[in-house]
């Protein structure tokens, strides 16, 4: 990439992450959780299915397996019953008990804090492990779901769909601290306007600051 190239796409990704700011104040990942052991499991099973549907979900799971041992010594059979609305529940439910009796019999109950670590554990991708770093631990993070990869390619910022490839191009482009609370917001704004088979770009309220970025030559829809 040259430099001016380079140049460009920070500016526009600068544009987006203090317009998205200003959009959704509040930016918090829509998977509802209190311990860390739980984000890692809801983000699990959040794989083909919504986060609404996961949060229904969890309520009950999360009643019934109230700590990382009873997950580790359950049933196979007991999490898959109420995990099948999430799909994928013999994959999702033998990776999950898997993992929380490597998390409380191998790491006594310790949870690692880098993506490297974490996508040693069954089940956890970078996605998941980008979400761990930075809700979990407060690090610097890229979470690349299928809104923030569309997005992002829209806004010219990468051409990639590969998520890997997206997470390290962005990692260049974003402010570090800013980089985890922005993937929320593009979340959130991927649901409410650029939507995958309908983005309402007429009413979008990014459109007006990014075409005020010299050199921006408007989104890729």
């Amino acid at each position: 990439m040259s430099p001016a190239a380079k140049s460009l796409k920070e500016r526009i990704a600068l544009c987006a992450v203090a317009g998205l700011e200003e959009i959704y104040p509040v930016a918090r990942c829509a998977l509802v959780y209190e311990k860390p052991y739980e984000l890692l499991i809801a983000t699990r099973l959040s794989a083909q299915c919504t986060d609404a549907r996961v949060n229904i979900v969890t309520r009950e799971l999360f009643a019934r397996f109230p700590t990382l041992q009873s997950f580790a010594d359950a049933d196979v059979k007991d999490i898959e019953e109420i995990i099948r609305p999430c799909g994928l529940f013999h994959t999702k439910a033998e990776s999950i008990s898997r993992m929380c009796r490597i998390l409380f019999y191998e790491r006594d109950g310790v949870i690692p804090d880098t993506v490297e670590e974490l996508t040693r554990l069954p089940g956890v991708g970078r996605k998941t492990a980008n979400l761990m770093v930075g809700d979990v631990f407060k690090k610097p993070a890229v979470v690349c779901d299928t809104h923030f990869i569309r997005i992002t390619g829209r806004l010219g910022l990468t051409r990639s769909r590969d998520p890997e490839k997206v997470e390290r191009e962005l990692r260049e482009l974003l402010p570090p601290e800013k980089s985890n609370d922005f993937c929320h917001r593009v979340v959130l704004f991927g649901r409410d306007t650029c939507r995958a088979r309908k983005p309402d770009c007429e009413h979008c309220p990014l459109r007006g600051r990014l075409m005020e970025v010299k050199g921006f030559p408007g989104c890729i829809v």
